[in-house]
């Protein structure tokens, strides 16, 4: 008999356990408690104002779902079994009146023979303890074990639950729990309950060889199994074998069709399927799985003229600078992201020049939408396993469920090509560091750590890399984020890094960035504002909120960062002449602030990616991308994905081709008999070639009067200049040019690559900072003209405006840029979609 896979999605109800509350009706499935009573309006919007506190007893009660499901007869010599895609967390489970499972691990699928208990009429029930209140059971069982953590409280450590949901410095305390993934019944005699493939692509990428494994269940009553691959609907190979407990077939594929990383090539999926086939040829079981077929590695070795190793990855032997963002769940409430939200983000990732995107360890084993949307759109995955900011602790049971953990995620995401590198740990071994817990990296003697007063380093370096090394061999184990080869994490010349001395730490300037980088910085980021929108969204009373201002006690709320007064303030003060109010402007100021210095970043480490042998920055990737509510965060893209200023700096500061500036001042005594000191400004001008050809280019440098507006100067000054492909070349040093000594700091200068017809290929335009210093000319010509045809504005003003944001109340309208400076003489167009010709769009900019 085939397979039957019957979903257990209907008629279920809830309630809290344990009450006379009567059982109402879930809003979805698969779903959580949260949603569901929501649905029924008996908990407010916790996204809403402080209404976050109002909902935290729902995570300290006992909740109970239940459904009733027919089934059809189950065959002689077949089974029946509930299938449990995921379980939110500490549930016990009762079919017919008998317990058949009881859980501990949100993250760990689970499978259940019911086939002597099923009936026509079944009734299913399962019930959810707390999470929170077993979590601390569990601490108290073990006194021994030295607790503690970053970001909400350690009863989180001894759960096997999505760390966030007990809130996080960007996110709220909401403690979930109910069937977060599927359920389905299954009836078969024989069933494939995996399909792995082994790829090699060659070195010279002229051929693939592919080994295809299916696990089956049940292999007595099959035949064989037969593997078909192909692309784009059109058979490649085909191969039949015998049926076993696992059977295998090997494949060689000539000039295959490659998977490349957005811009560097297409994304073409192959799909493989395995068919398991019974006597006369009945197909029993078929799976289907799509991948892609690509080279790829993490180059880790010496440098030239630099201490330290590489990080950098290469894929299709092409070394790539991977300019990215770090991502976190994209609600508090997953099972109401659908598959079409998944997709909208990854491609505004795509869209931003991104590609990569790093799963952080404090989130979830994403949903497979989101790897397929990766998949699809070329954006390469970083993925953490699921710890983070704490010591774990490790007792035989809990290491036992953190390997079931592993192996089940493992395999479920293994087939995905974006999915490059897997990683231990989200900060722990910082952690570790920063509470002097023991750590010697030459001691290899695995069962003593468990000693220890950092067990977790035998789940980081033991557990979970056996696992990788026995699932996916081929793909690189990192042990933690940040790491690198046992040295402290802050070692900027191994591994990878998190650089948090801008905004936490030391709060050094932005400025700065270019001594404060790394082989690989996985982390560092800004807070800013969300949009107004945003900020309305929630705000009890919208638009009419007495709440509606900056320092207000809601908007306060919705910023869950130790400190952000604080910070926030320091580096506004430092660069800008800022006011709370209006409420617009000062949204404004933060993204401003935001996205200069996400671009400073992006520019100065960039500038390190030198060429072969040279790779001394390997990638960036920002702390956040998105969020999981709406909140003043780190996020480029807010809760409704609407963009801040920062995600178009980062998008033009990774364009395949771009031009930095950067400003230095030079302070040294007029002579020794004197404590005069003379000032001289320079300007430092390179080049970022990410694509794979040499280009020849002239650099063109202007420079105008930020008081008068006046061109003071223009310049060829590096002619035809060669750019070698996929790196950074130096183009020219020289003073600030300026009218007269001394007016280097009203210099607004601007660098611009030429291409041989004389088409701008790229350009910068760079300040004198702080910007605060600035005597901004308020423009007497700024112009916003939206073309003809509604898909274009040209930008143009008649003195330097540092950053041009351009705005509109219709949603459906999107800018592919926006916050850009613009100089005199020069229009800048800016396309737009969703527009139409009644469209109203307006203009914001500093000093306004």
């Amino acid at each position: 008999m085939a397979r039957v896979v019957i979903p257990v999605d209907a008629n279920w109800q809830f309630r809290q356990d344990k009450t006379d509350e009567p059982f109402r009706a879930v809003g979805q499935f698969p779903t959580n408690v949260h949603l569901d009573l929501l649905h029924h309006g008996l908990i407010p919007d916790p996204f809403v104002g402080k209404n976050e506190l109002d909902v935290q007893w729902v995570g300290e009660a006992q909740w109970v779902y239940r459904t009733a499901f027919a089934a059809p007869p189950v065959a002689a010599g077949a089974r029946a079994v509930l299938a449990f895609d995921g379980l939110d967390t500490f549930a016990t489970v009762v079919l017919n009146g008998t317990t058949i499972l009881e859980t501990d691990n949100m993250f760990v699928p689970e499978r259940v023979d019911v086939t002597a208990l099923l009936r026509p009429d079944n009734e299913l029930v399962v019930s959810f303890d707390s999470a929170y209140l077993r979590g601390w059971k569990l601490v108290e069982q073990h006194p021994d074990h030295k607790w503690g953590c970053w970001n909400g409280d350690s009863s989180r450590l001894a759960v096997r639950k999505a760390q966030y949901h007990w809130g996080w410095d960007w996110g709220p305390a909401l403690l979930t729990c109910g069937p977060w993934r599927p359920v389905n019944l299954e009836i078969y005699a024989a069933r494939l309950a995996d399909l792995s493939f082994d790829a090699v692509v060659d070195e010279s990428l002229s051929s693939a060889d592919i080994r295809v494994t299916a696990e089956v269940d049940g292999s007595g009553a099959a035949d064989s199994v037969r593997f078909d691959i192909s692309l784009d609907g059109a058979p490649v190979a085909s191969e039949t074998v015998a049926a076993g407990a696992a059977a295998s077939a090997s494949f060689r594929i000539a000039d295959p069709a490659l998977w490349y990383p957005a811009r560097y090539g297409k994304q073409p999926l192959y799909a493989i399927t395995a068919t398991l086939v019974g006597g006369g040829g009945a197909e029993l079981d078929a799976v289907t799985k799509k991948t892609g077929l690509r080279r790829a590695e993490l180059v880790q070795r010496a440098l030239k003229d630099q201490p330290g190793t590489s990080f950098f990855f290469e894929v299709n032997n092409i070394p790539l600078y991977c300019g990215g963002s770090d991502w976190i769940p994209a609600d508090s409430f997953i099972p109401r992201v659908g598959r079409q939200r998944y997709f909208d983000w990854v491609k505004l990732v795509a869209d931003g020049n991104q590609f990569m995107v790093r799963v952080w360890g404090g989130g979830i084993y994403e949903e497979q939408a989101f790897y397929d949307a990766c998949d699809e759109y070329g954006v390469l995955v970083w993925q953490d396993f699921m710890f983070g900011c704490g010591n774990y602790p490790a007792w035989p049971a809990l290491l036992r469920s953190i390997d079931r953990e592993a192996r089940a995620n493992v395999r479920l995401l293994r087939h995905h090509p974006s999915v490059v590198v897997w990683a231990g740990n989200n900060e722990d071994y910082q952690y570790q560091e920063s509470e002097g817990l023991t750590y010697d990296f030459a001691d290899k003697d695995a069962e003593g750590w468990l000693r220890t007063d950092f067990p977790a380093r035998y789940i980081y370096e033991k557990v979970l890399a056996d696992a990788c090394a026995e699932l996916v061999p081929r793909a690189p184990y990192h042990p933690g984020s940040p790491w690198g080869a046992g040295r402290d994490t802050h070692d900027a010349t191994v591994g990878d890094i998190h650089q948090w001395n801008v905004w936490h730490g030391t709060q050094e300037k932005w400025q700065d960035f270019d001594r404060l980088g790394g082989r690989f910085v996985s982390e560092f980021g800004m807070q800013a504002f969300p949009s107004v929108k945003t900020i309305d969204a929630y705000l009890p009373l919208g638009r009419d909120d007495p709440d509606r201002f900056a320092q207000s006690s809601t908007v306060d709320f919705h910023n869950k960062a130790e400190g952000h007064e604080r910070r926030i303030a320091l580096y506004l003060a430092e660069n800008l002449r800022y006011a709370p109010d209006p409420l617009e402007q000062f949204v404004y100021a933060t993204q401003l602030m935001q996205a200069e210095c996400l671009a400073s970043a992006y520019r100065l480490w960039k500038r390190q990616w030198k060429g072969p042998g040279r790779e001394y920055c390997g990638g960036a990737l920002v702390w956040q991308v998105n969020d999981c509510w709406p909140v003043t965060s780190w996020s480029m893209v807010d809760f409704y994905l609407r963009p801040k200023h920062a995600y178009f700096a980062v998008k033009r500061e990774m364009a395949p081709l771009s031009v930095g500036i950067a400003r230095r001042e030079h302070r040294h005594p007029r002579d020794k008999y004197t404590r005069v000191v003379d000032t001289s400004a320079q300007i430092e001008v390179w080049a970022s070639n990410l694509t794979l050809k040499s280009l020849a280019v002239d650099c063109v440098v202007k420079a105008w009067d930020v008081e008068t507006g006046a061109e003071t100067f223009g310049e060829v000054v590096a002619s035809a200049v060669a750019l070698p492909e996929n790196r950074s070349t130096e183009l020219a040093a020289r003073d600030v040019p300026a009218l007269r000594k001394g007016d280097e700091a009203r210099a607004v200068v601007a660098a611009y690559l030429v291409g041989p017809a004389g088409e701008q290929l790229a350009r910068y335009v760079n300040w004198p900072e702080p910007l605060k210093h600035l005597h901004l000319q308020k423009p007497q010509r700024l112009r916003a003209e939206l073309s003809a045809d509604a898909r274009a504005v040209a930008v143009s003003a008649d003195v330097p405006v540092k950053g041009v944001a351009l705005e509109c109340d219709d949603d459906a309208v999107r800018f592919d840029d926006n916050l850009v400076d613009i100089v005199p003489g020069e229009v800048v167009t800016i396309g737009v979609r969703g527009a139409t010709a009644a469209t109203k769009i307006e203009t914001r900019y500093l000093g306004m």
